[in-house]
């Protein structure tokens, strides 16, 4: 049987589109898990987790992905209480109007998490990965962070014991049983959500540093690739139709932030995916015996990218009226409305209407793959490589 590892990217709640895309899946391929190894960052690393717990039924475990998302609203995952955002808009305003001299700054987040680790403690029973791992049912589980004191991306995994350490430039990976602290770390979005401690680190969200998301899959022995992305790839035409009409008068810090977090989520899982094509490619004119002798054993990894029909970012545009009205304030006093700043709501709009918006949108864009996703599979790893 050959070892598929599937790669989840972050993305705040745009991670919603990913459960669509797994529940899509599960019809399409059933049980037994189709997935042997498991690889998440940012929201990604929830998905991984949960799909890891129930790796013994995969169509189970992407029900009862679907059901978490669904039921989830801004409350569930942040504090949204006049009260709190208050306390937290106060604190920044200090810290920056006096310049520290009442002590060092304490404000690092604009959005107290607790009750999502509440709601992920309640939902993940993360004891049942072990388990998975011995029966040999799952071969590896990995989840990155960023660490902050550092800036070095820390891949945490478990699996199989012939896998070993990895260590890169700019980023390592630490063998650990994984647990919901690991997950916090990971989906920790920078400056939104507070930093997570983990064994006295400070770590935040893994998409920040993590240049090379389908790296843990391989690690993990994956020999081929499945991805599902959050970017919407524009064609080269509307690119340039865009980046010609839109004009404005001024850019607020809604919009900037924006753009930093798309930065930090959609482009590396498509830069990394155009590398490990360009080594396939080179590798097609390497001999087997050839690529044995190297001491990394390089090998072709075929890969199916499932990403987004509709710009994910441009569907959270009406979800502003339904933020609760203390945050609504906030956002506005900094240019986020339904009108603008609509890719800054997208990352933090955990509301019905958006989440199950984006779960239908990827079952309905993966459903449409069927044929492609079912020859994936069934294709012969040495064909498939061909």
């Amino acid at each position: 049987m050959t070892n598929v590892g599937l790669v989840l990217t972050g993305g705040g709640a745009r991670g919603a589109y990913q459960v669509g895309a797994i529940l899509a899946l599960s019809e399409i391929l059933g049980n037994p898990t189709p997935f042997r190894m498991l690889a998440g960052v940012s929201a990604g690393a929830i998905n991984t987790v949960a799909l890891g717990i129930e790796a013994d039924n995969f169509p189970l475990g992407a029900r009862r992905l679907a059901e978490i998302w669904s039921s989830l609203t801004t409350e569930r995952v942040y504090r949204t209480d006049a009260s709190n955002l208050s306390k937290l808009g106060m604190r920044w305003l200090k810290d920056l109007t006096l310049g520290g001299a009442l002590g060092p700054s304490r404000s690092n987040y604009l959005l107290d998490t607790a009750p999502l680790r509440d709601l992920l403690l309640a939902q993940l029973d993360t004891s049942r990965l072990p388990v998975h791992i011995a029966s040999g049912v799952l071969r590896g589980i990995a989840v990155s962070a960023t660490n902050y004191l550092t800036g070095t991306t820390v891949t945490f995994y478990d699996g199989a014991p012939e896998i070993k350490t990895w260590v890169r430039h700019g980023r390592i990976a630490v063998r650990e049983k994984i647990t919901v602290g690991h997950v916090m770390a990971s989906a920790a979005i920078p400056m939104f959500f507070p930093p997570v401690e983990v064994d006295g680190t400070f770590y935040g969200d893994g998409g920040i540093r993590m240049t090379t998301p389908v790296s843990p899959a391989v690690h993990l022995g994956a020999e081929k690739i499945v991805a599902i992305g959050i970017r919407y790839r524009r064609s080269t035409e509307q690119t340039l139709s865009m980046n010609l009409e839109m004009k404005a008068d001024k850019v607020s810090i809604a919009q900037i932030s924006g753009v930093l977090l798309n930065a930090v989520f959609l482009d590396s899982l498509d830069n990394d995916i155009e590398r490990l094509e360009r080594i396939n490619r080179t590798l097609g004119f390497v001999s087997p015996e050839a690529r044995r002798r190297n001491p990394d054993f390089l090998r072709r990894i075929p890969a199916l990218v499932l990403r987004p029909s509709q710009d994910l970012g441009r569907l959270a545009g009406d979800q502003y009226e339904k933020f609760p009205a203390t945050l609504r304030h906030l956002l506005r006093g900094i240019g986020a409305t339904g009108e603008s700043g609509w890719d800054l709501l997208s990352y933090v709009a955990f509301q019905p209407g958006y989440i199950n918006k984006l779960i239908e949108l990827g079952h309905r864009d993966t459903m449409a793959r069927r044929a492609e996703v079912e020859n994936f599979f069934s294709t012969p790893l040495d064909d498939a490589i061909a």
